[in-house]
């Protein structure tokens, strides 16, 4: 028997993942501020991935936590600070003292996004490309990132940080024919992330085999991830957005983050 927390659980990729993770023989323990309605196979925690008690309660007997919990995109200070910030510490802290030996890590792009995108189609930015984040959300991403390898080098546990793209059911703009990762995909990719032996600690993108994707697969196929979808069947739905929006796409990993 497999349990396996998932923080953010109500959020958009929760609800992704919920719907494509379950399997027989697993246990999926669902955490969100927002309740939940419990279905088979699952159980139900409300509270804040902030609250390091209840974060320590809701590891007991877990075998691994996928880290979702916080704010998805750009809010003030504060609240970066008192939900993303915090509620990573809490993650990482309460897997070391309840004995999880693994944390997947929902990153973003945009712990890089002031990164500049490759001119030359064949070039790719490698995984472990170094911080330069857009926003104070892609600040928090960096400081998780940061936790995860102290917490695997001062702890020994396990961490995968995936430097998620585009994940949506669709991409929205010009950029996303490059950066979208799939739900199919990102639930591939998660998997990958739970079931690579001894990852120790790796970053990896989060992207789809898009015809236009200029992140590397490299990291996530050598933790076994293959992704099977690509973003190219909807290029003929999507066209220009704004000059400056695809402007920023173009220049910068983190698109329009950076205006």
């Amino acid at each position: 028997m497999e349990t396996v927390l998932i923080t953010g659980a109500a959020g958009r990729i929760g609800r992704m993942l919920r719907t494509r993770m379950p399997r027989e023989g697993r246990t999926l323990r669902l955490l969100d501020v927002q309740p939940i309605k419990p279905a088979p196979g699952t159980e139900v925690i409300t509270a804040s991935v902030a609250d390091l008690d209840a974060m320590v309660a809701a590891c007991e007997g877990v075998d691994a936590i996928v880290h979702l919990g916080g704010i998805s995109g750009e809010s003030d200070w504060a609240q970066i600070r008192d939900v993303n910030i915090e509620g990573t510490y809490a993650a990482f802290e309460a897997a070391r003292r309840a004995g999880v030996p693994r944390v997947v890590f929902a990153s973003s792009n945009h712990a890089v996004g002031f990164q500049v995108q490759p001119g030359d189609a064949d070039i790719e930015l490698p995984d472990d490309l170094s911080s330069r984040p857009d926003t104070f959300y892609g600040v928090s991403k960096v400081l998780g990132e940061a936790l995860g390898a102290l917490y695997h080098d001062r702890h020994g546990l396990d961490v995968v940080c995936l430097r998620i793209g585009t994940c949506a059911d669709r991409p929205r703009d010009l950029r996303g024919l490059a950066t979208w990762l799939s739900p199919d995909d990102c639930a591939r990719l998660v998997e990958a992330s739970l079931a690579c032996p001894e990852p120790r600690i790796r970053t990896v993108w989060g992207v789809s085999a898009n015809t236009r994707r200029i992140w590397s697969l490299d990291g996530g196929r050598e933790i076994g991830y293959e992704p099977k979808d690509d973003a190219e069947v909807f290029a003929g739905e999507i066209g220009p957005k704004d000059e400056a929006h695809d402007e920023a796409g173009r220049r910068y990993v983190g698109g329009a983050f950076t205006l």
